[in-house]
């Protein structure tokens, strides 16, 4: 390694002009002029640059520069959030070594944020499956859902959290007129609102209504103390057909997208819708994405926006009701909706024949990965595993151990991150019950509250 490049260079030219001048060589620019080109370069080259002499040595070794890298590829408001986390110590993280450890990322700690029965802090929702949970505003939202007795909920929580995860969480039921209860239903946070589409009622019939909400918090007490109010949203005489059990997610400020469920007579749909929101968020149009190929039918399957272009769709159960493990991304790079199938190699694949699952949840993490929790494969065997999830360059799976808490094996819950992308809530979903004489089936709704801490 050349411990100077520009005296290297001088020296082989005599010290002339030419191509080898001082004032040609890229360790003459300015500092500033240095860190905004290692800011466009992938992390590679910018750990390949790093070698070439002593100033650039120095200049990838910047905490300056390495916060910079963690904000380019995390974002903003990721950064933002990290550094007002008040469990943490980020504000003088070694931010080099953060991303390091984020990009090896190989384990999770749990813990429980349900009180035990004779220590509860006040009402709590009661025990679902397939219900709908967001962060959003700095709360957990918690809407509808299937319970006991074949009951669709149509109640909807808010447990504020702020900054960093709590140990205790203190719910709050919030009254207002919204939709009626469903479940199987799919909720999204779509800037400054939520945005609710879908799912089937009591009697099993199936919705396509969209539906709109804005929370307020009380900022003032600190607490769950907030209003948040439902309405129906407007969208013309366009709509998806009816569903539930689809996949959805936001895809920017605008945008919903939805994908697959179960609709009429049982049937697996495979189509593909987007809702576009007005700026106003008076009223919304839907229009359907026609692309060739695409992803085959299926319900209880996932979409997640990781950040850019791409929306990646993981699993579900196909019209035959097998149990699928294909991966996809809709790409929007081109001004169009496409997918692409993903493709990995099976030595990218640990253990890959416990991947097929439905009912799972799929969260976008800090670092713009995906954590695969739970679910249940083709004989109903539910799962209590993590698996992350990378499509880019490297394509990869990677089993996460789990430590601290271990909460029972579950699917159709629903999970959800914090503005970090380093906390992750589940609740509900239905669990293996305990047999009783008075319960044929040992199948439960759970009604447990837990988090988990990506470790780094």
């Amino acid at each position: 390694m050349a411990d100077d490049c520009c005296s290297s260079s001088r020296d082989n030219n005599g010290g002339g002009g030419g191509g080898g001048d001082a004032a040609s060589c890229i360790t003459n620019l300015s500092h500033d002029h240095l860190f905004s080109i290692l800011l466009l370069l992938p992390l590679d080259s910018i750990l390949s640059f790093a070698m070439t002499c002593k100033k650039t040595t120095r200049l990838t070794r910047s905490h300056t520069l390495w916060k910079s890298i963690c904000t380019r590829d995390w974002g903003h408001s990721t950064v933002d959030a990290l550094l007002a986390s008040s469990s943490s110590s980020f504000s003088s993280v070694d931010w080099k070594r953060l991303y390091q450890r984020l990009r090896n990322l190989d384990r999770v700690s749990c813990f429980s944020l349900t009180p035990p029965t004779n220590d509860a802090q006040g009402p709590t929702p009661t025990p679902r499956a397939s219900h709908s949970l967001n962060f959003f505003s700095g709360c957990l939202v918690l809407f509808g859902g299937g319970s006991e007795g074949g009951r669709h909920l149509d109640d909807t929580w808010i447990a504020y959290v702020g900054n960093g995860f709590k140990r205790m969480m203190n719910w709050q039921r919030v009254i207002s007129d919204g939709p009626s209860g469903r479940f199987g239903h799919s909720c999204v946070g779509i800037g400054d609102c939520l945005v609710l589409f879908g799912g089937i009622n009591d009697s099993g019939v199936r919705q396509n209504d969209t539906w709109i909400a804005q929370v307020v918090i009380d900022d003032t007490t600190n607490t769950s103390s907030s209003r948040l109010a439902w309405r129906l949203l407007d969208v013309g005489p366009v709509a998806p057909p009816t569903r539930g059990a689809h996949a959805c997610c936001s895809i920017d400020n605008r945008r919903m997208l939805i994908h697959g469920g179960i609709g009429l007579s049982g049937l697996r749909l495979g189509d593909t819708w987007v809702l576009h929101l007005s700026e106003n968020l008076c009223f919304g149009t839907w229009h359907e994405a026609v692309t060739d190929p695409v992803p085959s039918p299926r319900s209880g399957h996932t979409l997640t926006y990781i950040g850019g272009s791409r929306t990646v769709l993981f699993g579900g159960r196909g019209m035959g009701y097998e149990v699928l493990n294909d991966v996809w991304y809709l790409d929007s790079s081109e001004g169009h909706l496409g997918w692409v199938p993903v493709v990995f190699e099976l030595r990218n694949i640990p253990g890959g024949l416990s991947l097929p699952r439905v009912g799972h949840s799929a969260t976008l993490i800090l670092g713009g990965r995906v954590v695969i929790y739970g679910g249940e494969d083709s004989y109903r065997h539910r799962k209590n595993d993590f698996w992350l999830l990378d499509i880019g360059s490297k394509r990869m799976w990677r089993r996460l151990k789990s430590e601290g808490y271990e909460g029972r094996s579950r699917s159709f819950h629903r999970a959800c991150a914090d503005e970090s992308g380093r906390y992750l809530y589940v609740f509900g979903g239905m669990v293996d019950g305990i047999l009783h004489p008075a319960e044929p089936a040992g199948l439960r709704f759970d009604g447990e509250l837990f988090v988990v801490e990506l470790v780094l």
